[in-house]
């Protein structure tokens, strides 16, 4: 809105002066982008209402003052997306402000809450919507211009009053009157001169463009909206802009107070050269232009400057250029829907020529200023900056003066614009590039003559991607270019896109299902979406969306995998995309795409198997020679994938894979392993991508028969994979457990097709060699070593371990012991697991089979003896629980073990293996790592379901089922404790799960995860208070609890957590009944391991738990309570302060809470040593501290033990001169006695109270 002079006076126009029809369209069309979302209109009117409402009574009161803010923005910040849907509630929500502001009974308080609730709208909503809502009013410029005078720049909690006064106070600026008329209503003091409110609200405006909040913003539109005005122009507006030019130049963006001051100067700038008329600003701009060249922005590190300098040179390119709208510009129909209907009417012709005030009579007469070049260039230069928000700016700018320019100057900017895709310039120049392109398109800039160059390069962006270090540039560009194809899709006549549909939609196709990144994957498919339906000439259009939309290309495995399969049916994009993975994607830098790129080819072989062969192929293998490491790569494990795929459609009509390939490849693909041999590629960086790839060629040439038998090339194959497996300690971490894999199955194939001798009997030599060299490889002193060869043994085939079954099970189980040597190597204990469950799984069971064949009743018990002792591996390191994975491993091979044997023969499956299996893996089910407690969870309820036919001998198999019903734990996520605990503790009710089920519960509520401490505690407790009332199932409970005690003294893992669950028990009274029996047998003997466990022992966090625990057991009667407090008041002098404090306050608590603990008369004492003792002070004083309060619970007092010395044996003549020494031995001097031999003064030092002891050999005497 801009003020315009009619008729002597002044009137308001709703049109800007400077802005064309083109950017009317653009601000429409994004209006109604941003309107398409899910909210269908504004819910929450009535709660905003009450909110507003309560604002007087709220404000006052801290709290209740945020608690409606922070509402107030939730309901706000829902319709971010959606703002329009404010739209109908905008004025009364303003005026129940504005009546709060205006009152002028209001606190201040209640203002500046006011103003921050007409933010937080305008946040939402948009300060140029919102402007129009306020009263703007001659009556209201003084009132506003006061409040804006009033404030505080430098107040940081009202900044949001200031930034909407200022907007208010820029509304108001738009009254049809001249300001001087206002100021005869000043009131004036003796000797007080009137400052007229133009000069007022001038210094207003500039005094907040310096200012560092966001008041800033608001000032720059007060200044856009102040000084166009008719009066103010005349009289202000040179100043102003000379006050500017000069701030500016005279600030430096290297300081931060140099950026504030340079942003408000620029953003002023700007608003005034896009809203004032282009005769008022014309004859300042060039100045305005040089004084910008000055600043020298584009060498600023500042975004934001950058950025409004683009802004701002694009403003003073538009006031050079006349407004107008192009004649030569192309146009697609029209934007008004009543005239398109009118020209596909019969008989209608489209009117191509377009009819605008604005339109000039012809470019010929029209004379670009000297100014427009250097616009031109800046924002060329633009287009270039390292930041996006700078080249989309400079690419609208880019965009609006191309629409002012005659033809062939505009012409010359495509051109320009053009010379961005080189291959000399950055991805910067390039998404610049594309962003201009698709502003000019859209615009109708770009005319059909120049669309055969612009698809060349855009087809060039679309596939960009420029390798930088370990990764890449350029998603931006292929994003850019998606919205070119986009824009093009909207702007022009299907018959001027014709030629390039074929290019354009394959293109668009590859982007959508071959590209890295996620974001350009859906933009192409929007583009290719906006082609379909604005096009109509995409072949097969609307079958590819239905399958790659916006939701179904956001997986990127769906896409190469399934998705293009699909596609692939079309044939007119079968051989582009196979094209441009050859070309692009199987020498890309990530080495998941070269992965998945082999195995879409392999997918995409069965549509043109022929062209696969004949073309492809020759192509792939010249490649896996390339100097490329990833080309090499790629190309590798490409040929695999294809000679799979071509063996497996040559053997669907009983033909060998050869007559696909002819004799040539196939001597390529055997001569692929000797050439990276000789070149010596297996080894250094590269040579863990050469040995995965080679062993994914070899088991797919196994796989697919090749007729190698008897080559030797099958010799230089094992070699690879032996050495790989050998050699695994020497591979990156992150990439070993992937090379192990391709070996193991490379190894596995290459058995079954080349090791076999026709009856199905093996190779004897390779029989002889293999299996002991496996064997003696599994003593090897490196980890990875041992991982590598059981899993080899493991995934033999069946003929190869006939006759040494019981070599590599004995070989294997060792494999799965601990020994003090090798405590750590958890993984190849995890790995011979596995290789046992599936050497079991490979030569099957048969009870009375031959132990060195089949698994039998001979060699069963073995194989479990060994996967039950792993259950109880919980060794730890530096990475944490690793014993956690062979865990898994063992739980993992018994269920296979199980349903194996339940198939085939159930009679193996012995009732008390039936049980520890059950119960171990319960066990499991309830300790504290999650997706262990799941995978046990898991374990357990197969094993408990299996009905084909059922597992044999489960215990309590009717409560267990009833327990767990199938139709219910099907829902259960056993990783979330809320869930997994409360059906756990379940299984404390039935006696033979009772004491694995405690033991796996103690280390859960005594763990440090706060939710599994929860849930674990909360479910145990349900558990205690159902059975408080039995006191024979808490005599069991409590028995068992003792026996898992017991057995796991001075076990760290358990021990302490278990303590810190006995002290939740006692706590919470879980014991109350054994309360009434003196010196209950529970008490006494828990007392019995508690000192056991704490004793000699120096560690804190166990010292902690047994104090909490012994508080907890002065609950007991009897003589067990003054051995408890004894045993406390021992605690109370230990030789550590932490320790001694910690006694202090739990004893502390424990006088508070059992009141019949001291007699009353010593009560106040008792309580006085315990608080104000010093308990870190010295320890002779603190335990004269104890024994006072010994003695006032009548305790006895604890006793130090003398340490007993050795007697030494003196002989001879030795004898005679100690015992003189030792009569005289008060006389000695120190001097003397430290020059003693060590003997001697030992000897001394009892008589002297030597305290350090020295130890002595048999030849001291």
């Amino acid at each position: 809105m801009v003020l315009t002079e009619a008729a002597g006076g002044m009137v308001l126009s709703d049109e800007p002066a400077a802005t064309t029809a083109a950017e009317e369209e653009e601000e429409m069309e994004d209006d109604v982008l941003s309107s398409g979302a899910a909210l269908e209109a504004f819910g929450e009117s009535a709660e905003t209402r009450a909110l507003l409402g309560s604002l007087p009574a709220v404000h006052g009161e801290r709290a209740a003052r945020e608690v409606a803010e922070e509402r107030f923005r939730v309901i706000m910040d829902k319709y971010q997306e959606q703002p329009h849907l404010l739209d109908p509630h905008l004025e009364w929500m303003m005026n129940s402000l504005l009546d709060l502001v205006q009152d002028e009974t209001s606190l201040p308080g209640l203002v500046h809450l006011a103003f921050k609730f007409l933010y937080i709208i305008t946040k939402v909503r948009g300060h140029k919507v919102f402007l129009r809502l306020f009263p703007h009013e001659v009556a209201d410029v003084q009132p506003v211009l006061d409040m804006c005078a009033g404030q505080n720049p430098k107040d940081h909690e009202t900044w949001e009053t200031r930034y909407m006064l200022l907007l208010w106070l820029s509304v108001t600026c738009l009254i049809p009157f001249d300001f001087s008329r206002l100021d005869g209503n000043l009131p004036a003091q003796p000797g007080e001169t009137r400052t007229p409110i133009m000069d007022r609200i001038l210094q207003v405006a500039e005094s907040y463009l310096v200012v560092s909040d966001k008041a800033r913003d608001a000032a720059a539109v007060l200044v856009s909206k102040f000084i166009v005005r008719p009066d103010v122009k005349q009289r202000k507006m040179a100043s102003f802009l000379d006050w500017s030019l000069c701030t500016l130049a005279h600030s430096s963006f290297q300081t931060i107070e140099g950026v504030i001051v340079m942003d408000g100067m620029l953003q002023a700038l700007a608003q005034i050269f896009k809203h004032g008329k282009r005769e008022d600003c014309l004859p300042y701009a060039n100045t305005v232009l040089q004084c910008l060249d000055g600043c020298r922005l584009p060498e600023s590190n500042q975004t934001l400057l950058r950025k409004l300098g683009v802004k701002l040179v694009q403003r003073l390119g538009l006031t050079f250029l006349k407004p107008r709208v192009a004649t030569w510009r192309y146009q697609r129909g029209s934007r008004s829907l009543a005239a398109n209907l009118q020209l596909s009417a019969p008989g209608k012709s489209e009117q191509k020529p377009l009819s605008d005030s604005l339109t000039s009579d012809g470019d010929e007469d029209y004379d670009v200023p000297e100014g427009v070049e250097s616009v031109i260039e800046q924002l060329l230069t633009g287009l270039k900056d390292k930041d996006t928000v700078v080249r989309w700016s400079a690419a609208k700018g880019i965009g609006r003066m191309a629409g002012r320019l005659p033809r062939e100057l505009a012409d010359d900017v495509v051109g320009s614009v053009l010379d961005c895709f080189s291959f000399q310039e950055t991805d910067k120049a390039w998404h610049g590039g594309c962003l201009a392109l698709a502003e000019l398109g859209r615009r109708g800039l770009l005319l059909p003559s120049r669309l055969s160059e612009v698809v060349t390069v855009i087809l060039k962006a679309l596939t960009y991607d420029e390798k930088r270090g370990a990764c890449s540039v350029g998603a931006n560009v292929r994003d850019a270019a998606c919205y070119v194809c986009w824009a093009f899709a909207r702007a022009y006549e299907p018959q001027e896109l014709t030629p390039f549909v074929t290019a354009i939609s394959s293109a668009l196709v590859i982007a959508a299902i071959f590209d890295r990144n996620v974001n350009c994957r859906r933009a192409a498919s929007a583009a290719f979406q906006e082609n379909v339906g604005r096009q109509g000439t995409f072949p097969h259009g609307i079958d590819i969306l239905t399958t790659a939309d916006y939701f179904a290309v956001g997986n990127i495995s769906n896409c190469f995998l399934v998705i293009s399969v699909f596609i692939a049916g079309f044939q007119e994009y079968t051989k582009p995309m196979i094209d441009h993975l050859v070309s692009m994607k199987i020498n890309h830098w990530d080495g998941a795409i070269r992965e998945l790129s082999a195995k879409a080819l392999h997918n995409l072989t069965p549509q043109v198997p022929e062209y696969m062969a004949s073309h492809v192929f020759p192509a792939l293998l010249l490649m896996t020679l390339n100097s490329d490491l990833h080309t090499r790569h790629g190309a590798i494990l490409s040929c695999a994938e294809i000679t799979y795929a071509l063996y497996k459609l040559a053997s669907q009509s009983n033909r060998p894979v050869t007559d696909y390939l002819d004799e040539k490849a196939v001597q390529s693909l055997k001569q692929i392993h000797q050439q990276l041999y000789d070149q010596h590629l297996y080894r250094g960086l590269g040579g863990e991508l050469m040995r995965q790839a080679v062993c994914i060629l070899i088991k797919n040439l196994s796989l697919s028969r090749m007729p190698f038998k008897g080559d030797t090339v099958i010799d230089g194959w094992q070699w690879l994979i032996d050495d790989t497996l050998r050699s695994l300690h020497l591979v990156s971490s992150h990439s070993r457990q992937q090379i192990k894999e391709a070996a193991v199955s490379a190894l596995a194939a290459l058995c079954n097709e080349y090791y076999m001798k026709e009856a199905g009997e093996a190779d004897v030599t390779i029989e002889r060699e293999l299996i002991p060299q496996y064997l003696a490889e599994l003593q090897s002193p490196e980890e990875m070593t041992r991982c590598g060869f059981s899993s080899a043994l493991g995934a033999l085939p069946g003929f190869l371990l006939r006759g040494h079954l019981q070599q590599v099970l004995t070989g294997l189980r060792t494999v799965t012991r601990t020994s003090p040597k090798d405590v750590s190597f958890a993984e190849a204990r995890r790995d011979g697991l596995k290789a046992i469950s599936r050497v079991c799984q490979t030569v099957g069971v048969k009870a009375e089979g031959p132990p060195d064949e089949v698994m039998c009743r001979e060699n069963i018990s073995e194989v479990y003896t060994a996967m039950l002792d792993c259950m109880n591996d919980y060794t730890t390191d530096s990475r944490g629980d690793v014993g956690a994975w062979v865990r898994e491993a063992a739980m993992t091979s018994l269920m296979d073990l199980m349903v194996l044997l339940a198939r085939t023969e159930p009679q193996l499956i012995e009732a008390h293996v039936c049980e520890r299996v059950m119960c171990c893996v319960a066990q499991q089910a309830s300790e504290k790592i999650d997706r262990f407690r799941a995978h046990a969870a898991q374990v357990f309820l197969t094993l408990l379901h299996f009905d084909s036919p059922p597992i044999p001998h489960v215990p309590h198999r009717r409560e267990l089922e009833s327990l767990f019903p199938r139709s219910d734990v099907a829902s259960v996520n056993w990783n979330a404790p809320s869930q997994a605990f409360p059906l756990i503790t379940q299984l404390l009710d039935l006696p033979a799960y009772r004491y694995h089920v405690l033991l796996g519960l103690a280390v859960s509520v005594g763990g440090l995860t706060a939710s599994t401490v929860r849930y674990s505690t909360q479910s145990l407790f349900e558990y205690m208070k159902r059975i408080q009332k039995d006191a024979q199932l808490l005599e069991s409970f409590s028995g068992t609890l003792l026996k898992v005690f017991e057995d796991n003294l001075l076990n760290d893992r358990v021990s302490v957590s278990l303590l810190k669950m006995l002290d939740q028990l006692l706590s919470n009274g879980c014991f109350d009944i054994f309360t009434a029996e003196e010196n209950h047998p529970f008490c006494v003997k828990l007392l019995t391991l508690c000192k056991e466990e704490i004793r000699k022992s120096k560690d804190v966090q166990k010292l902690r738990a047994s104090i909490a625990v012994l508080c907890g057991m002065v609950q007991f009667s009897g003589d067990v309570r003054q051995k408890v407090l004894l045993q406390l008041f021992i605690l109370l002098g230990h030789p550590f302060p932490v320790i001694r404090k910690a006694t202090a306050s739990q004893l502390y608590e424990m006088v508070l809470t059992y009141s019949d603990l001291v007699d009353a008369g010593v009560l106040d004492e008792v309580m006085s040593v315990l608080s104000d003792t010093a308990w870190d002070a010295e320890l002779p004083v603190v335990r004269g501290q104890r024994n006072h309060l010994c003695d006032l619970l009548g305790v006895p007092r604890p006793q130090l033990a003398t340490k007993v010395t050795s007697v030494l044996r003196i002989h001879g003549a030795c004898a005679v001169c100690c015992s003189e020494l030792l009569s005289k031995v008060n006389r000695v001097p120190q001097s003397v006695l430290s020059s003693l031999p060590a003997w001697m003064y030992l000897l001394l030092g009892g008589s002297v109270s030597l305290r350090t002891p020295v130890s002595l050999g048999p030849q001291s005497s």
